[in-house]
């Protein structure tokens, strides 16, 4: 038994599915699944159903997760095709301003060039746009902001030709930024996984597309689940909808790969707290932690605490476990169980919301 202990972990891209989804996941269940997985703060996106576009449906987005969240919070608002202006206004109060401008599931893609540019040069230049783009869109979403002069964050890249893409801009100085989600770290196209249950996007790769995330390590800022809770009613119908639970194995699955050598804790800890802090000006507190026992060897089980039930990474192997869990000096988790109540989670672009 080896324990050591981490600083507070923040996953910068989840899914809470409130509103409009509650049968998926709510913020209680969200955020418990969240904590049992050693993270202490979760960034939401904003395709809910209402999605998050203007400041009375960000108002509620964030009420319900002050009401629920049991862990720390912040919400994206989503860029929709004629809310530029008006959403900008809303920047300090939210995580983020999220575009989706590949494959997505829900109504906020944006076809429209013209709409790209205008939310580049609308959203403050501190703070953060993270895209889902991919192949073409990523090429050009990436020119468009060099162009510009803008930051701009890509969130779960999975093949090899948009880490590499990513890589050489980064090396010619444009400031773009990007995520890894574990499924597409330690999953591809050849894992036995029924054709519902594998649906995801970005969709997974092949082998060498996974291979290529590693070896370009470097070039990605964090780590992040894209925690998308459906159930598997859904997941084996005729209609899957894509998206995979992750917050609470991707800390287990990361410790193991430290064990074959793929990364060291000290990448870990940039990805799930230095970096994001960084990146999303984010507050710290001393106060938050999480211990974990690194030579615990476990199979992750089918179902934890997300409401959805199930998890693509059911019976595999890991060594990491997560014991015990702290948010600003109060336990939230202790030895499989969380202790944290509904609503004790504050909301990080809240001023005053943590201790510096």
């Amino acid at each position: 038994m080896t324990t050591i202990r981490l600083p507070g972990l923040i996953d910068i891209h989840v899914h809470m599915r409130q509103p409009g989804g509650e049968h998926k996941e709510i913020w209680e269940t969200g955020t418990a699944a969240a904590i049992a997985g050693g993270i202490g703060t979760v960034l939401a996106m904003p395709n809910t159903s209402p999605a998050v576009v203007d400041e009375a449906s960000l108002d509620a987005a964030l009420g319900l997760a002050a009401a629920g969240a049991r862990c720390d919070f912040g919400h994206y608002v989503g860029a929709g095709p004629d809310n530029a202006e008006s959403i900008a206004t809303l920047a300090r109060r939210a995580a983020g301003l999220k575009m989706y401008l590949g494959q997505t599931f829900g109504d906020l893609r944006l076809d429209d060039i013209s709409a790209w540019k205008a939310h580049l040069e609308a959203w403050p230049e501190e703070d953060v746009i993270a895209v889902h783009a991919e192949g073409s869109a990523l090429k050009t979403i990436i020119e468009l902001a060099e162009s510009i002069g803008r930051s701009i964050h890509i969130c779960h890249v999975a093949g090899a030709d948009d880490i590499r893409r990513i890589a050489d801009a980064r090396e010619r100085g444009v400031a773009v930024t990007c995520e890894a989600a574990p499924h597409h770290l330690f999953l591809d196209q050849t894992t036995d996984l029924p054709p519902g249950r594998a649906e995801v996007r970005p969709r997974l790769g092949t082998p060498e597309d996974r291979h290529a995330l590693w070896e370009h390590l470097d070039a990605i800022d964090c780590f992040a689940t894209d925690h998308a809770p459906h159930t598997l009613a859904e997941k084996d119908g005729d209609n899957p909808p894509p998206g995979f639970p992750g917050v609470e194995t991707m800390l287990p699955l990361l410790l193991t790969a430290t064990h074959r050598g793929l990364l060291d804790l000290d990448d870990i800890v940039f990805r799930l707290h230095d970096r994001p802090v960084e990146l999303f000006g984010l507050p710290v507190d001393e106060g938050s932690w999480v211990e974990v026992d690194v030579d615990a060897s476990f199979e992750i089980p089918m179902s934890g605490q997300s409401r959805s039930g199930w998890t693509p990474f059911a019976g595999m192997p890991v060594k990491g476990r997560v014991d015990r869990v702290a948010i600003r000096d109060e336990l939230a988790y202790e030895y499989g169980e969380v202790v944290a109540a509904a609503g004790t989670g504050r909301d990080v672009r809240r001023k005053g919301s943590t201790k510096r």
